[in-house]
């Protein structure tokens, strides 16, 4: 099976490093997961980790991380990131062949990698495989019915139909936290490199025009589900 790219981090890792700096301020994406399911003291899966931007977080207090990527100049970037941190392992892998044993993690993490809704089955089957009993896993997807950027996303793919992907995940057992996070930028400049990897160019031109300022109300669902 052919690995699907990500056109934003793969083509531009630098640009997409401004924007998971800017994205959730209030890091209110992490507290709905504690709250839900907290990886302090377990072993925690980062499903298509990118870069690893996140895996410090979550070695924070996690006894393990694995982070799992398949673009090798990520698995690059993201074990320079976690080199000086011995309980984080980043693994070469795909979300529909994991490079983990069956039943060995306790949370597992997917932020916009791969996991879609209808077409991600085979992640999902390998999400059944390695959670242990007891475990849960999250997926992190855009809500395009609100916010500024949920505009701007629905304008750019209007193929993506959230009512399908709500059934796809609710008919899967998986339950919806929508969670109202935020960009905030540094500058306008930042902001306008991030739209510009994020949408297609027309509908990129069209979100920059009808805005202004250095911050996006910007509106996901925290997707989970205990095993």
């Amino acid at each position: 099976m052919r690995v699907r790219p990500s056109p934003n981090i793969w083509n531009t890792p630098e640009l997409y490093e401004l924007e998971n700096r800017a994205a959730d301020p209030e890091d209110r994406i992490a507290t709905g997961m504690r709250e839900i399911g907290d990886w302090a003291g377990r072993t925690l899966l980062d499903v298509g980790c990118g870069s690893g931007f996140h895996l410090p977080r979550w070695a924070g207090s996690a006894t393990r991380v694995i982070g799992v990527e398949p673009h090798p100049p990520l698995v690059a970037l993201a074990r320079r990131r976690t080199r000086s941190l011995p309980q984080v392992s980043v693994l070469a892998g795909r979300a529909e062949e994991l490079p983990v044993p069956d039943a060995s993690v306790d949370v597992a993490h997917a932020r916009w990698a791969y996991f879609f809704g209808p077409g991600c089955e085979p992640g999902l089957r390998e999400l059944d495989r390695v959670v242990r009993r007891g475990g849960t896993a999250f997926v992190v997807d855009n809500d395009p019915t609100r916010s500024t950027f949920g505009a701007w996303f629905r304008r750019g793919f209007p193929e993506v139909d959230p009512d399908a992907v709500e059934r796809f995940w609710s008919t899967r057992g998986w339950q919806r936290r929508p969670i109202d996070m935020g960009w905030s930028f540094g500058s306008r400049a930042d902001l306008e490199s991030v739209v510009h990897i994020e949408l297609p160019p027309e509908a990129a031109e069209e979100a920059l025009a009808s805005h202004t300022g250095t911050t996006v109300d910007y509106a996901v669902n925290l997707w989970w589900r205990h095993f």
